[in-house]
């Protein structure tokens, strides 16, 4: 199978129940929910779990201490993390959204990271809820842009801008495609 040009170009829906959870990551296939940010079956993983509010996405995040930087405050790392995990899993249920279909129907709409921006406003602290909100910039049928704020306490620690595009067939198991 070869990768489409646009989400067009997918086949239709197979029929079949699908149980939809209002989390985006929840309804990846199995062969592409190992990621370490979101992957629900990376049993190492951080685990984001995002989901609409509206017409933002929004995730909360609980940061093991482990993720430190300076006692008291996240590492600056595992912000650009969540921000890009949250980012392609907005990007995903997006073009789900704009294709009227479900969310973990088939094929797939998995997105995946092609530019990250990350900007630190002040230190994260740690030991409180991150909340991360997404607002879509742009959604087209094989890119979708995302803005993100990252917060502590209601007091924004960081912003950043996701640049996902729809995965290649080759990153699936069992695909043929070697296209990049």
């Amino acid at each position: 199978m070869s990768t489409p040009k646009t989400i067009a170009d997918l086949p239709e829906p197979k029929e079949h129940a699908v149980t939809e959870s209002e989390y985006f990551q929840d309804n990846y296939p199995d062969e592409t929910s190992h990621c370490y940010g979101c992957g629900r079956l990376n049993t190492e993983g951080l685990h984001v779990r995002s989901r609409w509010d509206g017409e933002e996405s929004v995730a909360v995040h609980h940061t093991d201490p482990k993720y430190v930087a300076i006692p008291g405050f996240v590492y600056g790392g595992l912000v650009a993390y969540l921000i890009d995990c949250h980012g392609t899993g907005t990007a995903s249920a997006a073009a789900y959204r704009a294709a009227g279909r479900p969310l973990g129907s088939e094929p797939p709409l998995r997105f995946v990271t092609a530019s990250l921006h990350v900007d630190y406003q002040r230190p994260t602290p740690m030991g409180v809820p991150l909340e991360l909100r997404g607002v879509l910039t742009e959604v087209k049928e094989r890119k979708v842009v995302v803005d993100i704020t990252l917060s502590a306490d209601g007091q924004q620690c960081a912003s950043g801008t996701v640049v996902a595009v729809l995965a290649p067939d080759s990153m699936f198991a069992g695909s043929t495609d070697t296209a990049q």
